[in-house]
């Protein structure tokens, strides 16, 4: 039972290994580590955490993969505009080729530096997109100071006052979003999400939702349609595995890719167990509270063979399928077929109905983080 095809990885079976490089960069103290983390999904005290602190700590461009899917990697660049590294030198020190797209992080107005270096990266046709950081401790201190606090208005002030700041300085139509590194979920970067992935070629637009963090429904709905567009490769590999006529591999088989399969989902969707241990943390809420919402047997579990067998077990009709597909390999002629179509049909149907119990729970834990 424990015996898995040797060709099968874990990130194979998502992303496919593709290549995602993400270049985050700006002058001193704009917040880029803190913003890396959080993209990443982690806390900047988090073993594998890009440092923070009130000096420039990234001396040299430093990559930070994704901790679940390490094909895509983001780059911590060192700040632009100081002695050690010049506005006119920058790209001397960093291989501005090599990245997917570009994010410009500034806590206060964009500069002359970072307006020079939005055109250097324009000039390479590569995307950019202007980050305005800490906007949570500006409404803090705008609604200390202003006696009749409008927070949408302060914030489309600030926007506005930064696109402004960029056009005088020669970029023409900025994209800028307003963020805070703590609280993701706030202002907009959702809206930076969807600009990023719309704007990516195709072939690594699904590279890069499923490693976005859950900040709002859209995005755990768009990784729900990566996850089911992805369905009928797993399916494809059971079936071909089924047409091998040695007892027991094919349903050793259709374990392993499961065991796989139904750890990326919950990864994907914030549902295993460190996960959902870090989002009791942040909301002071005990698991016990947690799980009453949970649809499905593998949310916050770690997924073994035994796991999966209970959860195969409990769904009837895809376990009859199973038993179904291992009587029929023996049929002449049509033995093997029906073998291939059933093994085919349970997959698909097993993996299906997955994804449709773990997306729901997915975006009640997002509203709990919210």
């Amino acid at each position: 039972m424990e015996r898995e095809l040797p060709s099968l990885k874990r990130n194979d079976l998502i992303c496919n290994d593709l290549p995602l490089h993400i270049a985050v960069t700006g002058e001193i103290g704009t917040g880029k580590s803190t913003f890396v983390n959080a993209f990443r999904g982690i806390d900047n005290k988090d073993e594998g955490a890009a440092p923070t602190g009130f000096v420039e700590t990234t001396m040299k461009p430093e990559p930070y993969p994704h901790p679940i899917y390490p094909n895509v990697t983001l780059w911590d660049l060192p700040g632009i505009g100081t002695t050690k590294f010049p506005a006119d030198q920058y790209q001397k020190y960093v291989e501005f080729k090599k990245f997917d797209f570009f994010i410009l992080v500034s806590a206060d107005r964009f500069t002359e530096n970072d307006a020079k270096l939005a055109q250097e990266i324009k000039t390479m046709g590569k995307n950019l997109y202007f980050v305005r950081s800490k906007i949570d401790d500006n409404l803090k201190a705008a609604q200390r100071s202003q006696r009749e606090y409008d927070e949408e208005k302060t914030l489309q002030e600030i926007r506005e006052n930064c696109i402004e700041g960029l056009e005088k300085q020669g970029v023409e139509t900025p994209q800028v979003f307003l963020v805070s590194g703590f609280d993701l979920h706030l202002y907009d970067f959702p809206a930076l999400q969807d600009t990023m992935e719309r704007e990516l070629p195709s072939h690594k637009r699904n590279v890069l939702i499923l490693t976005l963090p859950n900040v709002c429904k859209s995005i755990i709905n768009k990784k729900k349609e990566v996850f089911r567009s992805q369905i009928w490769r797993h399916a494809i590999t059971s079936a071909v595995v089924a047409a091998v006529p040695l007892p027991g591999l094919s349903f050793a088989a259709d374990v392993g890719i499961l065991v796989k399969v139904l750890r990326d989902y919950l990864f994907g969707f914030g549902l295993d167990e460190k996960s959902l241990e870090k989002l009791s943390r942040d909301t002071n809420t005990p698991l016990d509270d947690i799980k009453p919402v949970f649809t499905c047997l593998c949310s916050g579990k770690s997924v073994t063979n035994e796991l999966v067998l209970m959860m195969l077990q409990s769904g009837a009709l895809v376990s009859a399928a199973l038993v179904a597909e291992e009587g029929s390999r023996w049929i002449p002629f049509i033995g093997i077929p029906t073998a291939s179509a059933l093994s085919f049909t349970s997959i698909y149907t097993f993996l299906s109905s997955t994804v449709n119990s773990l997306s729901p729970t997915a975006a009640e834990m997002d509203n709990r983080e919210a």
